[in-house]
């Protein structure tokens, strides 16, 4: 799996990210969304990797996803900053495409 970051997105990230939340996490979204297979793919700022955890290549940062997580992305993603929002897309669309800065900076909550 692999994500391009934009520098527009790389620009957000450098701005809101803090010293103990490093690592850029790929999350599969489901809260309010009734159950487990309805959800919405989003990135989230993590303080650390868990024993589940695969890398995603990306050349800026570490980023990580939870392997049971991962079919619920594309093998080739790209995340983008469009009009104040973050923006995950792939080859084949976008997965999901507002991602608000509120989100990324709160981190994951798995």
């Amino acid at each position: 799996m692999k994500l391009r970051i934009t520098d527009e997105a790389k620009q957000q990230i450098e701005q809101i990210q803090e010293a103990g939340r490093p690592i850029l996490r790929l999350f599969y979204d489901t809260e309010g969304c009734g159950c487990g297979v309805n959800g919405l793919p989003t990135v989230r700022l993590e303080h650390e990797e868990r024993t589940t955890d695969e890398r995603v290549e990306n050349e800026d940062y570490p980023v990580i996803i939870d392997n049971q997580q991962a079919i619920f992305f594309k093998k080739d993603m790209k995340l983008d900053f469009v009009r104040g929002t973050f923006r995950l897309s792939s080859p084949d669309g976008i997965l999901n495409p507002i991602i608000p800065i509120k989100d990324v900076k709160e981190g994951a909550t798995i």
